[in-house]
Formats: structure tokens, C-alpha cells, sequence
């Protein structure tokens, strides 16, 4: 990682390219300019068979300042510091103030290219990028320029860490939807880092987060709790009710769809009747067995375990204390 301070007292974080793939680059870019260059000579050598040798050495020095440094400096130019090779590569040639290239800055470097890469076969080039800190050849260095890594690999994102095991639950009772969305973002990101930070700042940090929690919710943790196992035992209670309430919908429209199809399908009731239980396998009833119909409905829409009208609650309900959506309340 390479820092650069701008103009205007802005540090840039650069990854400058190294020997490797910058070698990669050029041995790409050289093969393209090469067949270029065989391409042009031939057809050239075929159109001038007439002219005499001063013309013919005359046309062949031109084809060589244009295709093999010219060219280059074109592309450059044009591309703002990305070659073919380059492009490949995942590489770019930059200011030393991180901004985009110019003409006088490709010319430059395309006529030390000339001299540290075709006329020494790219030893000096070479020994200059491996002695350069920044991997800058003598084209770089006379330009100004830097060559960079456009194509940085990703890190994978961190898992929140989990609370201590004596502290799952315990905030169940926690109401937590005065918390706003910044809150939570800056809560899992100083967990997903703390580790990163200096202790006494990340203690300083998971204070002042535990404050902002308890003053949005209006409980404060039991003494000797620390800070930074407080914020992951909320954060956790937090992720184990999302997901009991996605749980929780996902069962409800299960349930709800074979209910609606044997409704439009099921026998009607017969007037004044209390209540029926549906026997297991009836046709045309969409109820699963032991479910029990209000009075006057057509075919089963109630979900498993639903009463009617002075119907009975069955004793499972009674003793589980499960909520209206289908999980029991954390313990």
C-alpha cells in the first residue's frame, strides 16, 4: 500500500503495481505492437518495391517511431493509462497525485520505454522496478507517473460474533424498536472490528455504544456485564427475532394455502350446528386432522388446532404458551 497526499491535503491509498505483472503487461502490449508492426512492414515493403534503398530505410525508420513508440503513446493516451496488456492485468498508469495521465506524460514514458524496454531488451526496466519502492521504472520516474492494481480482491465480509453463552436470552424482554438502523450499523461494525482497534479505544467505543442503547431502550444491563459482550448479546436477540418472524410467515402462508383450495371445494355446514371436527383424510377438506370448523363455514380454512365458538382450546395450547405466531417466547 502505497499513501500519496494530494493538492488538496487528501492521502490516496494506492497498491502499486509490481515487477510480475507489470512484466505480464508489457509482454502483452509488446506482442500486440509486434504483429502490428510485422502487419504494416509488409504491406509497406510490398507497396514500395519501386523506390530505392535510402526510401525504403527512410519508411522503415518511420514505421518504427510510429508503431513501436508512437503507438504506445497513443493508447495511453487515449485510454488514460490503460494499454491492452494493462487492461489484462487489472493495472493503470496514474499522476503521482493519483489523477489520469496526459499526452506529455504517455510521451515520456513511451520514449524511455524505447530505451529501458526495445533497446535492452528490458533489463533496465527491470533492475529499476526492483529497486524503486513503488515499483517505478526510469519512464515512471522522469514522467511522474505510477502504475497501480485497478483489480484489488475483495475481503470476505465478518460475522458478527456470537454473546457469551450465560447471556443468550436474557434481553428478551428488551423492546427494541426505539433503536434507529445507524445505531445497529454502528454496533455490528465496531463487533465485526473490535478486534482491530486498540483496546483502550474499543473499550472507550463499546461504552459509548451501551450508553446509546440503554437510552433508546430504557433498561440498563446488569452490573459486571461488559460493554462490548452486552452490544453482541442485543445484537443477537435482534437476529433471533428477525428470523423467528420470517420463520413465522413463511409457516403461516404454508398452512394458509391448502386451507383456502379445500374451502372452495368442502361441503357446506349444516344450519344451527355448534361445530364438527374433521375426520383425517375427509375428501374435499382442506383442514389437517383434529383441526376444528366455527359454525356455518363452508370446507376447513382454519389452520390445525383453531377452536370455534365455544369449542374447547386443545390441551397443548393450554400448557405451551406459544404466541399468535407460531413460537414460544424466549425463555
Amino acid at each position: 500500500m502505497s499513501e500519496l497526499v494530494t493538492g488538496d491535503a487528501v492521502v490516496l491509498e494506492l497498491r502499486p503495481a509490481r515487477l510480475p505483472s507489470r512484466a505480464l503487461a508489457a509482454a502483452i502490449d509488446l506482442a500486440v505492437i509486434s504483429c502490428v508492426f510485422v502487419l504494416v512492414s509488409v504491406v509497406v515493403g510490398i507497396a514500395s518495391v519501386t523506390l530505392d534503398e535510402a526510401a525504403v530505410a527512410a519508411i522503415g525508420v518511420a514505421l518504427f517511431l510510429l508503431v513501436l513508440i508512437g503507438g504506445p503513446i497513443a493508447v495511453e493516451t487515449l485510454s488514460h493509462g490503460r494499454s491492452l496488456g494493462k487492461l489484462a492485468c487489472g493495472l493503470r498508469v496514474v499522476r503521482d497525485d493519483g489523477g489520469p495521465i496526459r499526452f506529455r506524460h504517455a510521451l515520456v514514458r513511451g520514449a524511455m520505454g524505447a530505451v529501458e524496454i526495445l533497446m535492452t531488451f528490458g533489463v533496465v526496466a527491470s533492475i529499476a522496478s526492483l529497486v524503486s519502492a513503488r515499483g517505478r521504472r526510469l519512464g515512471d520516474v522522469f514522467a511522474g507517473t505510477l502504475v497501480i492494481r485497478e483489480r484489488v480482491t475483495t475481503k470476505r465480509s465478518v460475522a458478527v460474533p456470537p454473546p457469551p453463552p450465560w447471556l443468550v436470552g436474557r434481553f428478551s424482554q428488551l423492546d427494541l424498536s426505539a433503536v434507529p438502523d445507524e445505531l445497529w450499523l454502528a454496533v455490528r461494525q465496531y463487533l465485526t472490528r473490535m478486534h482491530q482497534l486498540d483496546p483502550g479505544v474499543g473499550r472507550s467505543m463499546a461504552v459509548r455504544l451501551a450508553d446509546e442503547l440503554v437510552t433508546r431502550t430504557g433498561i440498563a444491563p446488569p452490573q459486571g456485564i461488559p460493554a462490548a459482550a452486552f452490544l453482541a448479546a442485543v445484537v443477537h436477540e435482534r437476529q433471533a427475532r428477525d428470523a423467528r418472524r420470517v420463520f413465522a410467515g413463511a409457516r403461516g402462508a404454508s398452512s394458509a394455502a391448502p386451507g383456502s383450495a379445500g374451502g372452495a371445494a368442502g361441503p357446506a355446514a349444516p344450519a344451527g350446528s355448534v361445530g364438527f371436527a374433521a375426520p383425517a383424510g375427509a375428501g374435499g377438506s382442506g383442514a389437517p386432522a383434529g383441526a376444528v370448523a366455527p359454525a356455518g363455514a363452508g370446507g376447513s380454512g382454519a389452520p390445525a388446532g383453531a377452536a370455534g365458538p365455544g369449542a374447547e382450546e386443545p390441551e397443548e395450547q393450554k400448557g405451551a404458551g406459544g404466541s399468535s405466531a407460531g413460537f414460544a417466547p424466549p425463555g
